[in-house]
């Protein structure tokens, strides 16, 4: 999350969806029709990342992103928990072990030595077919992925960016998120530049699927309207990316499409974007998991929460005739009562030896929104931070969190919740998650956990496909933290990253943040990788 992130006051949701489209009039109720395609500032090619170095003073210590809500649309306070699982499947997860260490204090590479600018790291990775690249806020690191050996970094992220010009080269802003498109078999990593206007989205496409090689290089414009806290996902017609933006005060989400087959070419690439009202915010766009693509034509899913209920919108770009792209919604889904964690998503998270509390950020899902289709089924899955200590099953009252996720199937239809949980299985507090499904249709859902007895560690627990429906297995540790964040310093995370191995289709990979020492501006990450061993 940037530091240029803006604070806001909405009232609550209304009903109906309220959008404002780039252009053309709404047909329907709750669809649009008609989006005015916008060119790239600019684009180019880079020759090799290899050759290139950072600049030095890149990397210096000591800025704290603020956390800024977005407009919070559902019921604060200790409403009681809907879906509340209290105690887990007694069956043995496969062991992730400590994993190996990402980008952060002490880390270095054949680059250099890394330097920790911001806080918080907005950790995020994604796994290639022999390679494993990691971003956190301002840097990023390429990994062998067998040896787990960095193979390029750490370097600044806008180092993608040198002889770009403008304000991608220029500025390094973060709130950074790298997909693998595993179709084409490339990297795609895109942060924001806010320095400076106008606001614009950088955006490259590694060449081949070699991340150390060349790139083709996009900026695409939004003015002087802020693009907070940008998504991306990935579809067969477009690279599709979300944004909450701000002027004077909260606009609303943007959802917007970047031709993806102009960019995996290098050609001239236009966006095509919608805007929704002040009424909505928080949309992730569906990223695609695994080899079976979705059915021809399928428009890509975009998703948000609010009272007790999903969002669902249906985004169908047409390329040849931007008057005939789409945007259907918001579709209704209700679920199991909630309130979100620490009283509308704000700083309640404690930690051992210090009265210092962390940010949930439990006003938003939380990366990603992962989609697979089975041939028989469509399934999307996603996770945000509630409030678990209340509620069915579970007298207790006390105020901690945990992690509230659903498998939402048929999005193309009537879209049903086939099943969902809140996982507390006791009074530690659970939030920062990610979530994703393999092949089979096993889930794995990473997450940090903490409490005023433990410093912040990154656990993990998952469902195989046959175990009963709205559980999860007895949790892991991939580290047990040994530190705690002090010194005022509430911004935590962001946004973790649970992906999977697109050549078994079967091994997740997690990375979030942790501490080895109290302290502020000292934050480590974490890289661990597992699988279910029934699926080969």
């Amino acid at each position: 999350m940037s530091a240029f992130h803006r604070s806001i006051l909405v009232g609550s949701v209304l009903s109906g969806a309220l959008l404002l489209a780039c252009a053309g009039p709404a047909h329907a109720a709750g669809s649009t029709t008609g989006a005015t395609p916008q060119d790239a500032v600019h684009h180019d090619r880079l020759p090799s990342l290899r050759g290139l170095l950072p600049r030095p003073e890149d990397f210096s210590n000591g800025q704290a992103h603020p956390a800024r809500p977005i407009p919070f649309l559902v019921q604060k306070g200790n409403l009681g928990d809907g879906a509340l699982q209290t105690s887990a499947i007694v069956s043995a997860l496969p062991a992730a072990g400590a994993g190996f260490e990402g980008i952060g204090e002490g880390f270095s590479g054949p680059q250099g030595a890394f330097t920790i600018q911001y806080a918080p790291p907005d950790t995020v990775d994604a796994v290639g077919a022999t390679q494993y690249v990691q971003v956190v806020n301002d840097a990023l690191a390429v990994f062998d992925k067998s040896t787990k050996a960095v193979v390029y970094g750490p370097v600044p992220t806008n180092t993608l960016w040198q002889g770009f010009g403008g304000g991608c080269e220029n500025n390094n802003d973060g709130d950074p998120v790298v997909v693998y498109d595993q179709i084409a078999g490339r990297w795609v990593v895109s942060q924001f530049s806010v320095s400076t206007t106008p606001y614009l989205q950088c955006v490259a496409v590694s060449a081949t699927s070699d991340a150390t090689g060349a790139w083709y290089r996009y900026s695409f414009s939004y003015g002087s309207v802020f693009p907070d806290y940008p998504k991306m996902g990935v579809w067969p017609d477009a690279y599709y990316e979300t944004f909450n933006m701000f002027g004077n005060t909260f606009q609303g989400a943007k959802l917007c499409a970047y031709d993806r087959s102009a960019m995996l070419n290098g050609q001239p690439a236009t966006q095509q974007c919608f805007q929704l009202s002040s009424s909505y915010g928080g949309v992730l766009p569906s990223d695609l998991d695994g080899s079976s693509l979705p059915p021809s034509g399928s428009p890509n899913y975009m998703m948000n929460f609010t009272s007790n209920a999903l969002n669902l919108w249906r985004f169908h770009v047409d390329w040849s005739n931007p008057g005939n792209t789409t945007l259907t919604g918001p579709i209704n889904i209700p679920v199991a009562g909630f309130s979100a964690g620490c009283s509308g998503g704000g700083t309640c998270i404690p930690q051992s030896g210090t009265r210092n509390k962390l940010d949930s950020l439990a006003d938003r899902l939380m990366f990603r929104l992962a989609y697979r289709n089975f041939g028989d089924h469509e399934s999307l899955v996603l996770n945000h931070t509630v409030l678990a200590g209340s509620g069915k099953g579970n007298p207790t009252k006390n105020n901690y969190t945990g992690i509230r996720w659903y498998e939402i199937r048929n999005p193309a239809g009537t879209p049903v919740v086939y099943q969902q949980s809140t996982y507390a299985p006791d009074s530690t507090y659970r939030w920062m998650g990610s979530i994703a499904m393999d092949k089979l249709g096993d889930m794995a859902l990473g997450y940090s956990a903490s409490s005023s007895s433990i410093h912040p560690a990154i656990r993990y627990t998952g469902r195989k496909v046959g175990d009963p429906l709205d559980t999860m297995q007895a949790e892991q540790t991939i580290l047990a933290g040994t530190g705690s964040q002090t010194g005022n310093l509430s911004r935590w995370g962001d946004y973790s990253a649970m992906t999977v191995d697109p050549v078994d289709d079967c091994t997740f990979w997690y990375t979030t943040e942790y501490l080895v020492n109290d302290g502020s501006f000292n934050w480590h990450t974490r890289i661990a990788s597992f699988k279910f061993p029934t699926c080969q």
